[in-house]
């Protein structure tokens, strides 16, 4: 029955239906009603080895940088964001769907592995707020823009009052696979939280998705890894002091 509703209401079926498979996260669902679904759509992660002494500097305290065999790592992910929308309403129209750039590391703290965003860029004056208010994330406003009607995704965003942008195009190279627990695909995408720091005090904001299809992907940027996922549909709970 799901596949005859319309793309935005199949979508939000697909974000409350994920909940029903739990086995594959690290840790159980938080206690509490999810607030915000959304689906995530023609991502690339493009990802670079990172030095720890710099993981160190820009990862603030308590929050430890998370090490994949002694090596952390920074990414870069466009993507275009869809059916974004609190639980307890419908998508609203010319609000929902835009693209997104995120530039992001990854922490640990009691032992959750998490993401920690060092930027986030969108043209949506919405999401930039709710981010940055609701969820004490770092949300700048740019013009940003994805184009899939070609084979390959052409993405770009420039940051207001900045000169310089960052383009890219890119696309799959393979089929879709599941990436195994203690592979680094893994450890780089299979993540249920983000943190923040206000005030000097860390707050979880705790996610869950479905396991990533992940492919192999080209792309015009150098990166030494670079993966393509087409879809993924993810809730969001309040963010809560850890």
């Amino acid at each position: 029955m799901a596949a005859l509703l319309p793309g935005p209401a199949r979508r939000a079926v697909a974000q409350r239906r994920g909940l029903s498979e739990t086995a594959h996260r690290p840790w159980p669902l938080p206690a509490g009603r999810w607030v915000i679904g959304q689906s995530w759509n023609q991502l690339l992660f493009a990802h670079w080895p990172l030095p720890t002494a710099e993981a160190r500097r820009i990862v603030p305290e308590p929050l430890e940088p998370d090490l994949f065999d002694g090596q952390a790592y920074v990414g870069v992910v466009p993507f275009r964001m869809e059916t974004v929308r609190f639980a307890w309403c419908p998508p609203i129209v010319g609000t929902s769907s835009f693209a997104e750039l995120n530039v992001r590391t990854y922490v640990t703290l009691d032992g959750k592995p998490g993401v920690f965003f060092l930027s986030l860029d969108v043209a949506n004056l919405i999401a930039l707020e709710i981010g940055r208010r609701g969820f004490g994330l770092p949300y700048f406003r740019s013009d940003v823009s994805l184009d899939d009607a070609r084979e390959r995704i052409r993405f770009r965003a420039r940051r207001h009052g900045h000169r310089g942008a960052f383009e890219a195009e890119y696309g799959p190279a393979g089929p879709p696979r599941t990436p195994q627990p203690g592979t680094l695909d893994h450890w780089l995408t299979e993540r249920y939280c983000f943190y923040t720091v206000r005030s000097g005090r860390p707050w979880r904001t705790d996610v869950h998705h479905q396991p990533w299809p992940l492919q192999p992907a080209e792309a015009s940027i150098d990166a030494p890894l670079l993966h393509f996922s087409r879809a993924q549909d993810v809730v969001a709970w309040p963010a809560r002091p850890a």
